[in-house]
């Protein structure tokens, strides 16, 4: 896993240093200023010392809820491709509700009083801690079947500085409403388009399966699937911790989705007996990003064994297709409770990472050049 380093340098403008000194990067990046959004949606160009790595299309934005961003201005820092940042607490006593969980699960209950995602102030705090920890950017894979509030998260980007990239769309059986058994593929496709027009989504996701794809699931994706055809919107799903991800990828593909906007997420949690390593460069493979979107927890034997399956991935030539993010959803993991706070893939995993030899300019490609690309997108009437 040895990748040469840009040399390049041209120095620093006065304002990439002051964003440099503003951010407290996180991943110990310092040399190459992969700095934070710096509290504006406009945020800090990228360090004049690091040439840009990638190119866009031309007309290409990420779209955020507050304004259409210009891919390469999106500050230096990482993009989290899959957090959550509005919740509330009917959704986990659903998913509480699915098996029962043992003493001491945040899904045991009981579900009471208001969630923390609905407390602005907190939530505020939260992600001006990560802007401080190196995150230029946040996706929030969040839909109303989830009980998140697209208003909230407005007025939480407004007030923390921090551009929120709104995914959109339905999680999956668990969460559908009944009505969904009744609409058309068709007419979720439609549906799919307006409301991502008229709430400014920037992405379709999460869009989930269960242990075993329903009818409805596949409706879902055949429509997610011809909705990203009808917009450009990237697209990032949820499996069961790995399961049925190639089928997945084959019913997106049959849709004629762009695989180099779209990632297959929870891959890092595929430990069954499956060929997790065949999967993971499969998907690969097909120009898909597979979405190591369950890193940075509060224990680290958790993340010791998706360390290990991100070093394969990368050994296997993939750092290309590689996106972290944590899935941030639990109380016990904000700053105020007491955990690694939005920020921690970044924060918590990535030293495990550069433990492991992972060099600086590898990171910076996962971290900040992959969910650029991912998410870039030249819009289309649809």
């Amino acid at each position: 896993m040895l990748h040469r380093r840009d040399g390049s340098s041209s120095g620093w403008t006065r304002r990439d240093a002051l964003s440099a000194l503003t951010a407290s990067l996180g991943f110990g990046l310092a040399g190459d200023a992969l700095g934070a959004a710096g509290g504006s949606q406009a945020a800090a160009p990228v360090a004049e010392g690091r040439r840009p790595s990638v190119a866009f299309p031309k007309g290409a934005v990420i779209r955020s809820l507050l304004a259409d961003l210009v891919p390469g201005t999106l500050g230096r820092g990482a993009v989290l491709f899959h957090e959550h940042l509005s919740y509330n607490n009917d959704f986990f006593a659903r998913l509480g509700s699915e098996a029962p969980q043992r003493l001491g699960s945040p899904l045991a209950g009981p579900f009471t009083g208001r969630h923390f995602m609905e407390d602005l102030d907190w939530m505020t705090e939260e992600l001006q801690a990560a802007a401080k920890d190196g995150v230029s950017a946040v996706v929030d894979g969040g839909h109303a079947d989830m009980g998140t509030d697209v208003e909230f998260l407005r007025l939480l980007s407004n007030r923390s500085g921090m551009p929120i990239v709104k995914g959109g769309g339905y999680y999956r059986q668990l969460t559908y409403p009944p009505r969904i058994a009744r609409m058309s593929e068709s007419e979720l496709v439609e549906e799919l388009v307006r409301h991502a027009r008229d709430q400014r989504w920037g992405a379709f996701g999460e869009i989930g399966t269960s242990d075993d794809i329903t009818p409805d699931e596949r409706k879902m994706l055949r429509a997610v699937g011809k909705a990203h055809v009808r917009t450009g919107l990237p697209i990032f799903s949820h499996t069961a911790n790995g399961k049925a991800a190639m089928h997945q990828l084959d019913i997106f593909e049959a849709e004629g989705v762009d695989f180099s906007h779209l990632v297959i997420g929870h891959m890092c949690c595929y430990f069954d007996p499956n060929p997790w390593r065949e999967v993971h460069a499969a998907i690969a493979k097909r120009g898909a990003y597979v979405g190591f979107d369950r890193v940075g927890g509060e224990q680290a034997a958790a993340d010791r064994p998706r360390v290990e399956m991100v070093l394969a991935f990368l050994d296997g030539g993939h750092e290309r297709r590689a996106l972290l993010s944590s899935d941030f959803s639990f109380q016990a993991s904000s700053k105020r409770g007491g955990g690694g706070g939005v920020a921690r893939a970044v924060t918590k995993f990535v030293p495990m990472l550069r433990e492991r030899g992972v060099q600086d300019d590898v990171l910076h490609r996962i971290l900040v050049d992959n969910p650029r690309r991912f998410l870039a997108f030249v819009p289309r009437r649809g």
